[in-house]
């Protein structure tokens, strides 16, 4: 699995291996029951057990803004912020035609049909600061602003307790580029 390397997945085995059946068995039902029951909500593609998802159905979301992500674990990381209350749409991905995805390969279409409804005001792209998520950026931002919709791009910067010394080139680039007034 993704993230465990070889040590954890031996203690992991050996963990279920020392559990009593019964609660090994709960984990493998557990397992089964995420795997039947979780599908991709129809309006902003998050991974869901009900659809459409919480996120779209809430009505204490804003409807004005739409942040649009790579994949849904990026929601997660989003809202353990606390800062942001409006929706969400995952893309499945970012650019990366070296690895043959192009635009027909993410959300788009649903994206720009979503914008149609004419509630959204502002788009905040949240991709990964890396090559394909720049890149995705620009090309969203290219697509979506003769739409008529602000266009913004989460900041990106020196990580609290970073030392300025040790950022590279680009990041400390970018942290000056997104400077604000106190």
């Amino acid at each position: 699995m993704p993230g465990i390397g070889a040590k954890t997945a031996q203690r992991l085995a050996f963990h279920i291996l020392r559990i009593d059946p019964e609660n090994a068995l709960a984990l493998a039902d557990a397992i089964r029951d995420a795997k039947l029951n979780m599908r991709i909500c129809t309006v902003c593609n998050n991974i869901t057990d009900v659809d459409p998802c919480l996120y779209c159905t809430s009505s204490t979301r804003s409807r004005k803004t739409i942040c649009v992500v790579e994949e849904p674990h990026n929601i997660m990381a989003i809202e353990k912020t606390r800062q942001y209350s409006g929706l969400y749409h995952v893309l499945g991905g970012a650019l990366a035609p070296l690895r043959g995805i192009g635009p027909d390969q993410l959300h788009l279409k649903s994206l720009i049909a979503r914008l149609k409804e004419g509630t959204v005001e502002e788009i905040i792209i949240a991709t990964n600061p890396n090559a394909e998520g720049e890149a995705t950026a620009m090309y969203l931002s290219k697509l979506l602003k003769p739409l008529g919709v602000r266009v913004t791009r989460i900041a990106h910067g020196i990580p609290m307790g970073g030392d300025v010394e040790y950022a590279d080139v680009v990041t400390l680039g970018r942290a000056l580029d997104g400077r604000r007034d106190m």
